[in-house]
């Protein structure tokens, strides 16, 4: 068989999906703006509001959503990618009855997986029978090549930005490879950590005016994520501010993202689909090869002017 033919077979079982899924990549360019944190409330959120949620762990080799939310996988992408296990067997249940595709967490060679392995993992997800209404992916920090090709595959784009210069700059960076290299132009920007909804604004109209001035994209203000002693409170407890304390600022906030993110427009192009991530991350790779027979989960886990 064709390489090319290969890569569309891998993706034709998932063509026939009645029901799209809303694939949403939540990134940020810089690491320690709280990507991570996002994307476990925006997960337990959105499942509040009666939505099928699965969260991809998508930092590899450096994965915490298993701590954030005091999970104990036994196995990870890491199995999969290894063949000891199918991407259905690693996938654990998380609050609010969202479901956790956990990685590897002190992992290095996940970090830097060869076009072989990342075809293994594509592989696993084109075979994903779960019923789903949105997978959010919680990418890596910076713009490794496994940011770009978790970020670009999504439909849509939320990029998390907080108060601090090297965030701003690093969002920029990242948007500016996405707009420029893979021709994604419309991204979400989330304030986090924001002292006031004014901060909040601030930050976003500091990136629109250089994005304006220097690239051909669209931003969109998706809010503000207060600062909020509760969300530490919960990050303490292992738990998702949204269930530990559903009546505080931060959980109000993330509550409101996620009425948001239900309303956003659902993409009929390449890019909006579950069949479609399967086939951009398919077509990022250098070539496809056959994985092997799936072996019982067993053996060792693994520990846990402008501005560029």
């Amino acid at each position: 068989m064709l390489m090319s033919e290969a890569r569309i077979d891998q993706a034709s079982g998932l063509r026939q999906m009645a029901h799209p899924v809303r694939v949403v990549a939540i990134t940020g360019g810089k690491g320690g703006v709280g990507k991570t944190n996002v994307s476990v409330n925006l997960a337990v959120a959105l499942a509040n509001q009666g939505q099928k949620v699965m969260l991809l762990d998508a930092d590899l080799g450096l994965a915490n959503i298993d701590v954030l939310l005091g999970l104990q996988p036994t196995y990870n992408l890491a199995h999969v990618v290894n063949g000891e296990c199918s991407l259905e067997d690693i996938i654990i249940p998380g609050p609010a009855g969202i479901k956790v595709v956990p990685a590897a967490s002190g992992a290095r060679a996940m970090a830097h997986l060869s076009p072989a392995e990342h075809a293994g993992l594509i592989h696993a997800f084109s075979k994903l029978g779960t019923a789903l209404d949105v997978l959010l992916i919680d990418t890596a920090a910076g713009i490794s090549d496994s940011v770009i090709s978790f970020t670009r595959a999504a439909q849509e784009v939320l990029m998390v930005v907080c108060d601090e210069p090297a965030s701003i700059t690093d969002a920029y960076a990242l948007i500016k490879i996405l707009s420029r290299d893979h021709r994604l132009h419309r991204f979400h920007i989330l304030a986090n950590m924001a002292r006031s909804i004014q901060e909040g604004r601030e930050l976003y109209d500091k990136l629109v005016k250089v994005t304006n001035q220097f690239l051909d994209v669209t931003l969109e203000f998706s809010g503000v994520v207060p600062y909020d002693d509760c969300l530490r409170k919960a990050v303490k407890k292992q738990s998702a501010v949204v269930s530990s304390y559903p009546r505080s600022k931060s959980a109000a906030a993330f509550m409101h993202l996620a009425q948001k993110a239900i309303r956003w427009p659902m993409r009929r192009e390449p890019g909006g689909h579950l069949e479609f991530f399967v086939e951009r991350l398919v077509q990022s790779s250098l070539y496809v090869v056959d994985r092997p027979a799936k072996k019982a989960c067993a053996g060792d886990s693994y520990s846990k002017g402008e501005l560029s």
